[in-house]
């Protein structure tokens, strides 16, 4: 029996959660229970307290056996949030809940999670360490998916939840998000993904969560486009029409004009469809000239939300591409024409800012005037601008902005380690800043209660986005959201979609119940589901080592059903699955890539393929090789042959990941249990030890390998003695027979030539 969670007065009372700390919601007392007996998605508004649900049913779980709790949230700030939450509110030992990143090295992982009893951890980092096997999730007793939206494709929360499912012996999965999508397809993809049973849902509006609701008063502000970003819109819209002309001529469009992106994403779909079945010359224009619409398009985005500035940049990111040895012939096109050369001499002589700054500025006065102490968060889609916004912000006096983006690095552009991006947050917290300007990282999960104002620098089409956005404020007192759109651009049509969206999505929620009940009881009936899938693990002898490059890609998951993966750095190839075995594995694209690219120096990969391994392989995956690029075939045929016959590398095509990690594991099965050749790793490069040489000489004589090399140069001390050995001395080593001394015997005695 699971012990009850009793109300003392407004508190939570529980034997592990820390006296007055939690306290007492109905709704989340409720939504726990079921959670407890169900694998359960949470649906609830940002603000009202799903981590809190999560520790309810963390807390029950944990006095009711000896196993671990693993809790999954998609980033260092949010890991390191939950971590502190948990600790404050539970009476574990602080050592029993640790916090596992990307930046801790694995030997540390796995000693930290064999002593913890609560794991809090990006989901990349348990993914790794399940598919490399340093850790299990046999005594898992649950997992706590955040924002479990994300649980779609090839994200990690998939990989996770179906082992968990397979080798948990008492699985139960928690999964929580404010904002689940408004596409049914999506959440029932989810739902399936993450094994879900019971559903969870509450809005605004729900009566047992209208008192802990505060409000938010929603402004929506228009300014005036200038005449000058006018005129460089027309322009680029000129540039377009010109392109949809073209487009019509070759058939490829009819009637009306292609308009949104979505559609030109259609278009560009089914042109490549047609390309692989009738590979001509106007569709490989088409694709062409689509290129050039769609990054056009972006620069009217651009004038239109962000101004003169943040085109112009664009711009120059678009002539140094254009300029550049494998540059896309989009942009070189695109630099060529006349019309847009005339935009971008009116773009780098325009000097008006774009009004929206005057307004964003108008509006933080305004709230710091009233309240001093306020925290203020400023969202926008785009990095420049986030810098462009916190440097215009930072001349004027009481204010104190910081950018807050994410961790990749671009060009000229540092992005923010997740350990800058909570010392951010503690900055923002104390006062020492009092605005950040924000990009998408700062939409999830993360905890500011005292966000007093959220401005949309832009609106943005998805619904999931701005509820996070707007769920960054009212949270424990009103708050206030405004949106800033400029008059007549696609600001507006973004909002009015996501406000679509948004409220089509919370009419859902209330149908999502009983429809997820009909599909789940469906799913029983069919036999479909089941939640004590304990499958015991059958301990396979295979090995093999993957390149950390591709550990993001679902080879490596998939290989891992049925071998040890180990996932490290490799000097040369991106698998190998022998002694002698070495694989390198490109994509179509990045074949077709490498042919055009000198930076992607494929034959320089294979020839220290070559060196390294006596039987190199190389893989290409997927389709379309004759049809992706405008490469003429016969180049394409001619670049194949030289790799098998100049390389003397064989190649096998894939159609997809599953297709290619299968044939790895045929051929490592065949190597090292057919062929008992033990796995061993080589370098094309010359930075050997002199003991590691020694060893790499005498194991490429044929049948010797790395096990019998070493056998070989324990007994004879060195390559010398090896080579002056007898037939009978060389049968005294052991593993070594007659027939590998009578080769041995031949290699070193036979004259060159003969």
């Amino acid at each position: 029996m699971m012990p009850e969670l009793w109300p003392s007065m407004d508190y939570i009372s529980h034997p592990l959660v820390r006296g007055n700390t939690l306290e007492r919601r109905l709704y989340q007392v409720s939504i726990a229970a079921t959670a407890l007996r169900f694998n359960t998605l949470v649906i609830l508004p940002t603000g009202l307290g799903k981590t809190a649900i999560a520790l309810l049913v963390i807390a029950s779980r944990l006095i009711s056996g000896d196993g671990k709790v693993l809790v999954l949230s998609p980033t260092r700030p949010l890991v390191e949030q939950h971590a502190g939450f948990f600790r404050n509110h539970l009476k574990l030992e602080d050592e029993r809940i640790v916090a596992l990143t990307g930046d801790v090295s694995p030997e540390k992982r796995k000693e930290m999670w064999s002593r913890a009893r609560i794991i809090v951890s990006t989901p990349q980092v348990i993914e790794n360490d399940l598919i490399s096997g340093r850790i299990s999730l046999k005594n898992v007793m649950h997992i706590t998916f955040d924002e479990a939206h994300r649980a779609v494709g090839k994200y990690p929360y998939v990989y996770i939840a179906e082992r968990y499912m397979k080798e948990g012996r008492n699985p139960l999965i928690l999964a929580m998000t404010a904002s689940p999508g408004s596409d049914p397809e999506r959440i029932r993809e989810v739902c399936d993904n993450l094994h879900i049973e019971e559903i969870e849902a509450r809005t605004e509006f729900d009566e047992d969560v209208v008192p802990y609701i505060y409000k938010k008063k929603i402004e929506w502000i228009k300014v005036e486009i200038p005449p000058d970003y006018k005129r460089i819109k027309g322009l680029l819209e000129d540039f377009i029409k010109i392109r949809l002309r073209r487009l019509r001529d070759l058939g490829v469009i009819q009637g009306k004009n292609v308009v949104s992106k979505k559609e030109f994403l259609m278009l560009q779909e089914r042109i490549q469809k047609e390309l692989s079945r009738n590979p001509s010359r106007p569709y490989f224009e088409a694709l062409s000239i689509i290129a050039e619409i769609m990054k056009v398009k972006h620069g009217i985005e651009l004038i239109e939300t962000q101004g003169a500035g943040a085109l112009r940049k664009y711009m120059e990111k678009l002539a140094v591409e254009a300029g550049s040895r494998g540059g896309s012939k989009a942009s070189k096109s695109i630099l060529s024409d006349v019309v847009f050369r005339k935009a971008m001499n009116e773009t780098f002589k325009c000097e008006t800012e774009h009004p929206k700054l005057q307004m964003l500025r108008k509006i933080l006065m305004e709230q710091i005037s009233r309240k001093p102490d306020s925290r203020i968060i400023v969202f926008t889609n785009f990095r420049d601008s986030a810098e462009m916004i916190t440097k215009y912000l930072a001349e004027i006096d009481g204010f104190r902005p910081e950018r807050f983006v994410g961790q990749a690095n671009r060009e000229n552009d540092r992005g923010m380690s997740q350990k800058k991006q909570i010392e951010a947050l503690e900055r923002f917290r104390n006062g020492e800043s009092n605005i950040l300007v924000a990009t998408s990282v700062a939409e999830e999960g993360l905890d500011i209660p005292s966000t007093d104002l959220v401005v949309f620098y832009e609106a943005v089409p998805s619904e999931i986005r701005a509820i996070q956005r707007k769920g960054r404020t009212g949270r424990g007192k009103m708050g206030r959201v405004v949106v800033l759109m400029g008059r007549g651009t696609r600001d507006e049509g973004y909002y009015w979609a996501s406000s679509r969206k948004e409220k089509k999505m919370y009419e859902q929620i209330s149908r999502l119940k009983s429809y997820l009940r009909e599909y789940l009881n469906e799913k029983r009936k069919r036999g479909q589901m089941s939640l004590t899938a304990f499958v015991e693990e059958k301990p396979s002898g295979l090995e093999i080592y993957a390149d950390v490059r591709e550990s993001r890609s679902g080879i490596v998951k998939r290989l891992s059903e049925s071998a040890r993966v180990v996932v490290k750095q490799l000097d040369v190839a991106d698998y190998v699955l022998s002694d002698r075995v070495g694989v390198e594995r490109k994509t179509v694209d990045d074949f077709l890539e490498s042919m055009v690219n000198k930076n992607r120096d494929l034959f320089g990969q294979l020839i220290e393929l070559r060196k390294a391994y006596s039987k190199p392989l190389l893989i290409i995956e997927g389709s379309g090789l004759y049809t992706r690029r405008r490469i003429h075939p016969n180049a394409i045929r001619g670049a194949i042959v030289s790799v098998i016959l100049d390389f003397n590398i064989p190649i096998i095509f894939t159609e997809n990941e599953d297709e290619t990690a299968d044939v790895l594991i045929s051929i490592a099965r065949r190597e090292q249990e057919d062929r008992q050749r033990e796995i061993a790793l080589h370098s094309g490069k010359t930075s050997r030890t002199l003991k590691e040489e020694q060893e790499y000489i005498v194991s490429a004589i044929s049948g010797v390998g790395p096990v019998i090399a070493k056998n070989l140069l324990r007994h004879f001390q060195t390559i010398e003695n090896i080579v002056n050995a007898s037939k009978e001395e060389l049968e005294k080593v052991e593993k070594v027979g007659p027939k590998i001394a009578e080769r041995i015997r031949k290699i070193v005695s036979t004259r060159y030539g003969e």
